[in-house]
């Protein structure tokens, strides 16, 4: 069930244990340092200053959303909350080790810390695991998506949303047929999705007519909706900074984390301590690195995603709904007067950097499907770390420590879950039940 995103639940599932835990039941109003600055990171700030809290956000760039939440797909999926560890996954991992033309990378590395993920992800790779974890994605992005919309209402920020669903389609009748399997057990636990043969496609989303005849059908969620997740944690840290007086330490790094009779004292940075009662840790790839030293083992793995954002000059003829070609792996959305398309899953470790080569898939995409719509001339690329974990499900709440929060590990859909996961922490700071089911969402090391 899709929850409302309100102040004050009315849920009666067994959540007071993970609410005691946090050290700070009963204590409206208190001092919470963030770290980091991408979208989960703002979104968090953003629920702390509205319940009352003092609130100072962290992060090493020298704006919000400069890293992983700068270059993403754009897309708000609910419809993409299938884990990705499943026996299908399983194939494609072992396939990628001696294939290039996939849309998944890997590299393979002697890195304990690699070894380590991948073992735990060999584990969820079954069909009883893989149900379990996409219906946790599901409860976290359902619950996401009505999260972002009361904010936008709230807050009036733009930043190019469109919530005309998204389509996710299919080259051949076969994967088409896989595909709406697989869509089935998010059908039943709250999503609507319409199955559809090439002609609705072309009907929904009359940008795809010309390559009509190369597609099979498709799956339209017309509860999926995109938006530039850079603008909206830019225009968010602005409201926050104007409305709510929450402050922002730009180009500053975390060195540290000093602890001090069982709870966190302070955060060391290059510019010195910062102290606080409370802290939240949402720095995406990064968060595990910083959290190891204080005996907090994140398994998380950076997966390293490209994209390009292509300007469009001829809005006619560009695509509307956010899509996804599920057969070449490459997501695209539409923001404003840009449309930004994405693709690969690569294991690299926390290399950032790219070359043309790594482009070649998603501009030939782009020539295929909207080639007369953009100006392919003035193409902006990008390479950033997804934060993996190796159920695909994100980890939020207290760990080890009192004071010290968790919101971590949102992979591929970090843009999806940021509100969902960012109200789900204040609450429990706040002393309050989350409005969702915490089952599964937690830290457990």
């Amino acid at each position: 069930m899709v929850m409302d995103c309100r102040d004050e639940p009315g849920n009666d599932y067994g959540g007071e244990s993970i609410v005691a835990r946090t050290g700070l039941l009963g204590r409206r109003a208190v001092n919470v340092i963030v770290l980091g600055g991408g979208v989960v990171g703002i979104a968090t700030a953003y629920y702390l200053a509205e319940d009352g809290h003092d609130v100072t956000v962290i992060d090493r760039q020298q704006e919000a959303a400069s890293e992983t939440s700068l270059g993403n797909a754009g897309l708000v999926s609910p419809g993409d909350s299938y884990a990705w560890a499943s026996p299908e996954a399983l194939r494609m991992f072992v396939k990628s080790l001696y294939r290039r033309d996939l849309g998944i990378s890997v590299r393979p590395s002697l890195d304990p810390h690699f070894l380590a993920w991948t073992g735990k992800f060999l584990l969820q790779c079954t069909h009883a695991r893989a149900r379990v974890n996409t219906l946790r994605k599901l409860r976290i992005a359902l619950y996401a998506r009505d999260c972002i919309n009361a904010l936008e209402a709230r807050t009036g920020i733009d930043y190019h949303s469109a919530k005309h669903g998204i389509l996710y389609f299919y080259r051949s009748q076969a994967s088409l047929d896989h595909g709406a399997a697989h869509m089935r057990l998010l059908a039943e636990n709250g999503l609507k999705i319409e199955v559809v043969d090439r002609n609705r496609l072309a009907e929904i989303e009359p940008a795809l007519e010309t390559a009509r005849d190369s597609l099979a059908g498709g799956i339209y969620s017309p509860m999926d909706q995109t938006g530039d997740s850079a603008e909206f944690s830019r225009r968010l840290a602005d409201w926050l900074a104007a409305n709510r007086n929450v402050r922002f330490s730009w180009l500053t790094t975390v060195t540290g984390i000093e602890i001090e009779n069982g709870k966190v004292s302070c955060v060391l940075t290059d510019k010195g301590s910062f102290c606080a009662d409370a802290y939240v840790l949402a720095m995406g790839a990064d968060s595990a690195l910083i959290a190891r030293p204080i005996g907090i083992r994140l398994p998380i793995y950076p997966v390293k995603g490209y994209s390009i954002t292509v300007p469009i000059r001829e809005p006619g003829l560009a695509p509307r709904l956010g899509g996804v070609d599920e057969d070449k792996l490459i997501a695209y959305s539409r923001l404003g007067d840009r449309l930004r398309i994405a693709s690969t899953a690569e294991f690299a470790g926390y290399d950032r950097s790219h070359e043309p080569r790594n482009f070649r898939a998603v501009m030939a995409l782009a020539k295929e499907l909207f080639g007369a719509a953009l100006d392919l001339a003035q193409v902006e690329y990008w390479a950033g770390l997804r934060p993996m974990t190796p159920t695909s499900v994100p980890i939020l709440g207290p760990a080890r420590y009192g004071n010290f929060h968790l919101n971590v590990g949102h992979g591929h859909v970090g843009w999806t879950m940021a509100a969902g996961t960012g109200k789900f922490v204040a609450d429990l700071i706040a002393g309050r039940k989350p409005e969702i089911d915490p089952e599964g969402l937690t830290y457990e090391g």
